[in-house]
Protein backbone atom coordinates (compact mmCIF):
# COMPACT_ATOMS: atom_id res chain seq x y z
CA UNK A 1 0.00 0.00 0.00
CA UNK A 2 1.48 3.45 -1.11
CA UNK A 3 2.13 6.63 1.53
CA UNK A 4 -0.50 9.43 1.08
CA UNK A 5 1.07 12.90 0.73
CA UNK A 6 -2.17 14.08 3.16
CA UNK A 7 -3.88 12.58 5.83
CA UNK A 8 -7.12 10.89 4.14
CA UNK A 9 -10.36 11.81 5.90
CA UNK A 10 -12.52 9.23 4.14
CA UNK A 11 -14.48 11.50 2.04
CA UNK A 12 -16.61 10.55 -0.41
CA UNK A 13 -16.13 12.01 -3.89
CA UNK A 14 -17.74 11.49 -7.32
CA UNK A 15 -14.85 10.49 -9.36
CA UNK A 16 -11.45 8.87 -8.76
CA UNK A 17 -8.75 9.82 -11.69
CA UNK A 18 -6.17 7.45 -11.77
CA UNK A 19 -2.65 8.31 -12.72
CA UNK A 20 0.51 6.30 -12.69
CA UNK A 21 3.44 8.40 -12.98
CA UNK A 22 7.43 7.31 -13.25
CA UNK A 23 10.19 9.84 -13.96
CA UNK A 24 7.63 12.69 -15.46
CA UNK A 25 9.42 15.94 -14.35
CA UNK A 26 9.39 17.38 -17.78
CA UNK A 27 5.92 17.08 -18.60
CA UNK A 28 4.28 16.55 -14.73
CA UNK A 29 3.17 20.23 -14.18
CA UNK A 30 1.67 20.86 -17.28
CA UNK A 31 -0.29 17.42 -17.22
CA UNK A 32 -1.51 18.36 -13.97
CA UNK A 33 -2.68 21.64 -15.10
CA UNK A 34 -4.69 19.88 -18.09
CA UNK A 35 -6.11 17.17 -15.24
CA UNK A 36 -7.34 20.29 -13.41
CA UNK A 37 -8.77 21.89 -15.77
CA UNK A 38 -11.81 19.41 -16.41
CA UNK A 39 -15.48 20.82 -15.85
CA UNK A 40 -17.21 18.25 -13.94
CA UNK A 41 -20.59 19.00 -12.26
CA UNK A 42 -19.50 16.93 -9.05
CA UNK A 43 -16.29 16.18 -6.60
CA UNK A 44 -13.14 15.08 -7.76
CA UNK A 45 -9.82 13.68 -6.69
CA UNK A 46 -6.44 13.44 -8.55
CA UNK A 47 -4.46 9.98 -7.11
CA UNK A 48 -0.44 10.11 -8.38
CA UNK A 49 0.93 6.62 -8.18
CA UNK A 50 4.64 7.30 -8.22
CA UNK A 51 6.97 4.43 -9.27
CA UNK A 52 9.77 5.46 -7.32
CA UNK A 53 10.70 8.11 -9.63
CA UNK A 54 14.61 9.08 -9.75
CA UNK A 55 14.15 12.70 -10.87
CA UNK A 56 12.00 15.45 -9.36
CA UNK A 57 8.82 13.67 -10.03
CA UNK A 58 7.57 13.27 -6.73
CA UNK A 59 8.89 15.98 -5.35
CA UNK A 60 6.82 18.31 -7.80
CA UNK A 61 3.44 16.07 -6.92
CA UNK A 62 4.23 16.64 -3.31
CA UNK A 63 4.38 20.60 -4.21
CA UNK A 64 1.37 20.64 -6.11
CA UNK A 65 -0.47 18.18 -3.78
CA UNK A 66 0.16 21.04 -1.13
CA UNK A 67 -1.74 23.72 -3.54
CA UNK A 68 -4.54 21.44 -4.39
CA UNK A 69 -6.40 19.27 -1.71
CA UNK A 70 -7.84 16.75 -4.75
CA UNK A 71 -4.64 16.20 -5.07
CA UNK A 72 -3.16 12.72 -3.28
CA UNK A 73 0.24 11.40 -4.05
CA UNK A 74 1.18 7.72 -3.15
CA UNK A 75 4.11 5.76 -3.80
CA UNK A 76 4.03 2.63 -6.72
CA UNK A 77 6.61 0.00 -5.03
CA UNK A 78 5.90 -2.44 -7.93
CA UNK A 79 6.41 0.77 -10.35
CA UNK A 80 4.62 -0.60 -13.35
CA UNK A 81 1.77 0.89 -14.52
CA UNK A 82 -0.49 -1.97 -13.27
CA UNK A 83 0.73 -2.09 -10.06
CA UNK A 84 0.29 1.59 -9.36
CA UNK A 85 -3.19 1.62 -11.19
CA UNK A 86 -4.20 -1.34 -8.49
CA UNK A 87 -2.42 1.37 -5.52
CA UNK A 88 -5.27 4.17 -6.67
CA UNK A 89 -7.67 1.66 -6.98
CA UNK A 90 -7.51 0.88 -3.20
CA UNK A 91 -7.29 4.10 -2.29
CA UNK A 92 -10.08 5.82 -4.81
CA UNK A 93 -12.76 7.45 -2.96
CA UNK A 94 -15.09 7.84 -5.97
CA UNK A 95 -17.91 6.33 -7.36
CA UNK A 96 -16.35 6.64 -11.21
CA UNK A 97 -12.74 5.55 -12.09
CA UNK A 98 -11.50 7.41 -14.58
CA UNK A 99 -7.71 6.31 -15.81
CA UNK A 100 -5.14 9.10 -17.34
CA UNK A 101 -1.99 9.28 -18.56
CA UNK A 102 0.60 11.62 -18.06
CA UNK A 103 1.71 11.72 -21.68
CA UNK A 104 -2.22 12.54 -22.99
CA UNK A 105 -4.24 15.67 -23.30
CA UNK A 106 -7.97 15.36 -22.55
CA UNK A 107 -10.79 17.45 -23.67
CA UNK A 108 -12.28 19.51 -20.45
CA UNK A 109 -15.29 17.55 -20.40
CA UNK A 110 -13.79 14.39 -21.08
CA UNK A 111 -15.02 13.04 -17.37
CA UNK A 112 -18.16 15.00 -17.24
CA UNK A 113 -19.10 13.13 -20.78
CA UNK A 114 -17.98 9.91 -19.56
CA UNK A 115 -19.86 9.91 -16.58
CA UNK A 116 -23.15 11.02 -18.65
CA UNK A 117 -22.61 7.81 -21.11
CA UNK A 118 -22.36 5.13 -18.27
CA UNK A 119 -25.26 6.32 -16.53
CA UNK A 120 -27.16 5.29 -19.28
CA UNK A 121 -26.86 1.89 -18.11
CA UNK A 122 -25.89 -0.13 -21.02
CA UNK A 123 -21.93 0.00 -20.98
CA UNK A 124 -20.16 -0.86 -18.41
CA UNK A 125 -16.66 0.78 -20.30
CA UNK A 126 -16.17 4.48 -21.36
CA UNK A 127 -13.22 5.35 -23.52
CA UNK A 128 -12.76 7.84 -26.49
CA UNK A 129 -10.06 7.45 -29.32
CA UNK A 130 -6.19 8.12 -29.31
CA UNK A 131 -5.95 11.07 -31.63
CA UNK A 132 -1.65 10.97 -32.13
CA UNK A 133 -0.28 13.98 -31.64
CA UNK A 134 3.60 14.62 -32.12
CA UNK A 135 5.62 17.44 -30.47
CA UNK A 136 9.33 16.37 -31.54
CA UNK A 137 11.02 15.26 -34.95
CA UNK A 138 10.09 11.76 -34.66
CA UNK A 139 7.15 11.89 -32.39
CA UNK A 140 5.73 14.11 -35.24
CA UNK A 141 6.43 10.95 -37.39
CA UNK A 142 5.11 8.68 -35.56
CA UNK A 143 1.78 9.99 -35.15
CA UNK A 144 1.48 10.53 -38.65
CA UNK A 145 2.15 6.79 -39.81
CA UNK A 146 -0.55 6.60 -36.49
CA UNK A 147 -2.95 8.20 -38.37
CA UNK A 148 -3.15 5.72 -41.32
CA UNK A 149 -4.55 2.46 -41.61
CA UNK A 150 -1.23 0.77 -42.46
CA UNK A 151 -0.07 1.52 -38.81
CA UNK A 152 -2.95 0.79 -36.73
CA UNK A 153 -4.32 -1.94 -38.66
CA UNK A 154 -7.94 -0.74 -38.74
CA UNK A 155 -8.11 -1.05 -34.57
CA UNK A 156 -10.52 1.28 -33.38
CA UNK A 157 -9.34 2.74 -30.46
CA UNK A 158 -7.27 4.98 -32.68
CA UNK A 159 -8.78 8.28 -34.30
CA UNK A 160 -6.67 11.17 -36.51
CA UNK A 161 -10.15 12.89 -36.37
CA UNK A 162 -11.45 12.62 -33.06
CA UNK A 163 -14.41 14.20 -34.19
CA UNK A 164 -15.29 12.30 -37.19
CA UNK A 165 -17.67 9.97 -36.55
CA UNK A 166 -19.98 7.94 -33.90
CA UNK A 167 -20.21 5.41 -30.78
CA UNK A 168 -18.35 2.63 -31.92
CA UNK A 169 -18.07 -0.38 -30.18
CA UNK A 170 -14.87 -1.73 -28.61
CA UNK A 171 -13.17 -4.82 -28.71
CA UNK A 172 -9.55 -5.52 -26.43
CA UNK A 173 -8.03 -2.62 -28.45
CA UNK A 174 -8.88 0.32 -25.50
CA UNK A 175 -6.92 3.37 -24.50
CA UNK A 176 -7.86 4.29 -20.70
CA UNK A 177 -11.65 5.13 -19.73
CA UNK A 178 -13.84 5.25 -17.47
CA UNK A 179 -15.69 2.85 -15.34
CA UNK A 180 -18.22 2.45 -11.92
CA UNK A 181 -15.87 1.62 -9.53
CA UNK A 182 -17.91 -1.19 -8.62
CA UNK A 183 -17.22 -2.96 -12.18
CA UNK A 184 -13.47 -2.85 -12.17
CA UNK A 185 -13.40 -4.37 -8.71
CA UNK A 186 -16.24 -6.90 -9.26
CA UNK A 187 -13.18 -7.95 -12.32
CA UNK A 188 -10.60 -7.77 -9.26
CA UNK A 189 -8.87 -4.70 -11.10
CA UNK A 190 -5.77 -5.26 -13.16
CA UNK A 191 -3.81 -7.94 -13.28
CA UNK A 192 -0.54 -7.38 -12.18
CA UNK A 193 1.36 -10.08 -14.52
CA UNK A 194 0.63 -7.86 -17.53
CA UNK A 195 2.64 -4.83 -16.68
CA UNK A 196 2.19 -3.35 -20.30
CA UNK A 197 -1.56 -4.27 -22.02
CA UNK A 198 -3.36 -4.72 -19.23
CA UNK A 199 -6.07 -2.58 -20.59
CA UNK A 200 -6.59 -5.13 -23.40
CA UNK A 201 -6.36 -8.15 -20.57
CA UNK A 202 -8.82 -6.40 -18.21
CA UNK A 203 -10.92 -5.36 -21.53
CA UNK A 204 -11.06 -9.21 -22.33
CA UNK A 205 -12.04 -10.39 -18.99
CA UNK A 206 -14.78 -7.27 -18.77
CA UNK A 207 -15.70 -8.70 -22.50
CA UNK A 208 -16.36 -11.95 -21.69
CA UNK A 209 -18.97 -11.62 -18.75
CA UNK A 210 -20.86 -9.63 -21.15
CA UNK A 211 -19.90 -5.98 -20.57
CA UNK A 212 -19.87 -3.65 -23.79
CA UNK A 213 -17.06 -1.54 -23.86
CA UNK A 214 -17.75 1.79 -26.28
CA UNK A 215 -15.57 4.41 -27.57
CA UNK A 216 -17.10 8.17 -28.53
CA UNK A 217 -15.50 10.58 -30.71
CA UNK A 218 -15.78 13.38 -27.30
CA UNK A 219 -13.48 11.76 -25.34
CA UNK A 220 -11.03 11.77 -28.01
CA UNK A 221 -7.77 12.29 -26.61
CA UNK A 222 -4.57 13.76 -27.64
CA UNK A 223 -1.58 11.00 -27.11
CA UNK A 224 1.90 12.18 -27.76
CA UNK A 225 3.57 8.63 -29.83
CA UNK A 226 7.67 8.28 -28.32
CA UNK A 227 10.50 10.67 -29.54
CA UNK A 228 13.15 8.02 -30.76
CA UNK A 229 12.94 5.31 -32.89
CA UNK A 230 14.68 3.79 -30.34
CA UNK A 231 11.82 4.13 -27.67
CA UNK A 232 9.57 3.17 -30.13
CA UNK A 233 11.39 -0.24 -30.90
CA UNK A 234 10.96 -1.06 -26.90
CA UNK A 235 7.49 0.13 -26.64
CA UNK A 236 6.30 -1.82 -29.79
CA UNK A 237 7.98 -4.79 -28.81
CA UNK A 238 7.04 -5.09 -25.10
CA UNK A 239 3.46 -4.32 -26.83
CA UNK A 240 3.63 -7.79 -29.40
CA UNK A 241 5.16 -9.15 -26.16
CA UNK A 242 2.36 -8.89 -24.09
CA UNK A 243 -0.03 -9.26 -26.68
CA UNK A 244 0.81 -12.87 -26.97
CA UNK A 245 0.48 -13.19 -23.47
CA UNK A 246 -3.08 -11.74 -23.71
CA UNK A 247 -3.90 -13.99 -26.75
CA UNK A 248 -2.90 -17.10 -24.61
CA UNK A 249 -5.24 -16.54 -21.56
CA UNK A 250 -8.13 -14.88 -23.47
CA UNK A 251 -8.30 -16.83 -27.33
CA UNK A 252 -11.15 -14.58 -28.42
CA UNK A 253 -9.09 -11.58 -27.98
CA UNK A 254 -6.98 -12.29 -31.04
CA UNK A 255 -8.48 -11.22 -34.45
CA UNK A 256 -6.92 -12.12 -38.10
CA UNK A 257 -5.48 -8.17 -37.92
CA UNK A 258 -3.01 -9.02 -35.04
CA UNK A 259 -1.34 -11.59 -37.41
CA UNK A 260 0.23 -8.93 -40.31
CA UNK A 261 3.20 -7.86 -37.54
CA UNK A 262 3.82 -11.80 -36.66
CA UNK A 263 3.70 -12.99 -40.39
CA UNK A 264 6.10 -9.93 -41.42
CA UNK A 265 8.59 -11.03 -38.73
CA UNK A 266 8.39 -14.73 -39.81
CA UNK A 267 8.58 -13.76 -43.59
CA UNK A 268 11.78 -11.80 -42.53
CA UNK A 269 13.30 -15.18 -40.50
CA UNK A 270 12.45 -16.68 -43.63
CA UNK A 271 14.31 -14.52 -46.00
CA UNK A 272 17.67 -15.22 -44.06
CA UNK A 273 17.49 -18.64 -43.07
CA UNK A 274 15.00 -20.69 -45.19
CA UNK A 275 15.57 -22.89 -47.75
CA UNK A 276 15.59 -21.83 -51.25
CA UNK A 277 11.90 -22.25 -52.23
CA UNK A 278 10.81 -20.79 -48.80
CA UNK A 279 13.00 -18.05 -48.92
CA UNK A 280 12.16 -16.84 -52.42
CA UNK A 281 8.36 -16.58 -51.38
CA UNK A 282 9.31 -14.93 -47.95
CA UNK A 283 11.35 -12.45 -49.67
CA UNK A 284 8.73 -12.27 -52.66
CA UNK A 285 6.45 -11.34 -49.20
CA UNK A 286 8.72 -8.37 -48.21
CA UNK A 287 9.00 -6.96 -51.70
CA UNK A 288 4.67 -6.69 -51.23
CA UNK A 289 4.92 -5.19 -47.86
CA UNK A 290 7.78 -2.98 -48.72
CA UNK A 291 5.55 -1.56 -52.25
CA UNK A 292 2.86 -1.13 -49.33
CA UNK A 293 5.00 0.56 -47.12
CA UNK A 294 6.32 3.59 -50.25
CA UNK A 295 2.43 3.52 -50.58
CA UNK A 296 1.51 4.42 -47.44
CA UNK A 297 3.81 6.83 -46.85
CA UNK A 298 3.46 8.45 -50.45
CA UNK A 299 -0.19 9.28 -49.41
CA UNK A 300 0.82 11.87 -46.47
CA UNK A 301 2.65 13.56 -49.35
CA UNK A 302 1.33 17.44 -49.41
CA UNK A 303 -0.27 17.34 -45.81
CA UNK A 304 2.73 16.85 -44.03
CA UNK A 305 6.51 17.80 -44.75
CA UNK A 306 8.61 15.85 -47.33
CA UNK A 307 11.13 15.27 -44.73
CA UNK A 308 8.82 13.27 -42.07
CA UNK A 309 6.79 11.55 -45.33
CA UNK A 310 10.03 10.28 -46.71
CA UNK A 311 10.88 8.95 -43.07
CA UNK A 312 7.83 6.74 -42.75
CA UNK A 313 9.46 3.58 -44.13
CA UNK A 314 11.55 3.19 -41.10
CA UNK A 315 8.63 4.29 -38.66
CA UNK A 316 6.17 1.41 -40.24
CA UNK A 317 9.27 -0.72 -40.28
CA UNK A 318 10.20 -0.65 -36.62
CA UNK A 319 6.87 -0.26 -35.68
CA UNK A 320 5.65 -3.77 -37.50
CA UNK A 321 9.04 -5.50 -36.97
CA UNK A 322 9.39 -4.95 -33.40
CA UNK A 323 5.90 -5.66 -32.53
CA UNK A 324 6.00 -8.60 -34.70
CA UNK A 325 9.20 -9.94 -33.19
CA UNK A 326 7.57 -8.80 -29.67
CA UNK A 327 4.65 -11.27 -30.41
CA UNK A 328 6.99 -14.24 -31.09
CA UNK A 329 9.35 -13.82 -28.32
CA UNK A 330 6.02 -13.79 -25.97
CA UNK A 331 4.89 -16.68 -27.62
CA UNK A 332 7.70 -18.47 -26.95
CA UNK A 333 8.29 -16.88 -23.16
CA UNK A 334 4.33 -17.41 -22.55
CA UNK A 335 3.32 -20.49 -24.61
CA UNK A 336 2.01 -20.15 -27.96
CA UNK A 337 -1.50 -18.66 -28.07
CA UNK A 338 -2.60 -22.21 -30.22
CA UNK A 339 -6.46 -21.56 -29.13
CA UNK A 340 -6.18 -18.46 -30.31
CA UNK A 341 -5.09 -19.07 -33.36
CA UNK A 342 -7.30 -21.90 -34.48
CA UNK A 343 -10.35 -19.74 -33.60
CA UNK A 344 -9.06 -17.76 -36.28
CA UNK A 345 -9.08 -20.26 -39.04
CA UNK A 346 -12.15 -21.81 -38.14
CA UNK A 347 -13.72 -18.07 -38.49
CA UNK A 348 -11.64 -18.40 -41.89
CA UNK A 349 -13.55 -21.29 -42.83
CA UNK A 350 -16.96 -20.23 -42.04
Amino acid sequence: MGTDSKTGDGRHVDASVLVPVLNEERHIRDSVAAMQAQRFDGTLEFLFMDGRSEDSTRAILEELAAEDPRIRVFENPGRSSTAGLNVGLRQARGDYIVRMDAHTFYPEDYIARGVERLRRGDVVWVAGPQVPHGVGRWSRRVALALGSWFGTGGSARWGADGAAGGERELDTGVFAGLWLRSTVEEHGGWDEGWPINQDSELAARVLRSGGRIVSIPELAARYVPRDSLRGLARQYWRYGNYRAKTAARHPESLGARHLFAPLLAIAALGAVFAPPPIRTGARAALGVYALGVGAASARTLGRAAASDSAALPVVYAVMHGAWGFGFLAGSVRFGPPLAALARIARRRDD
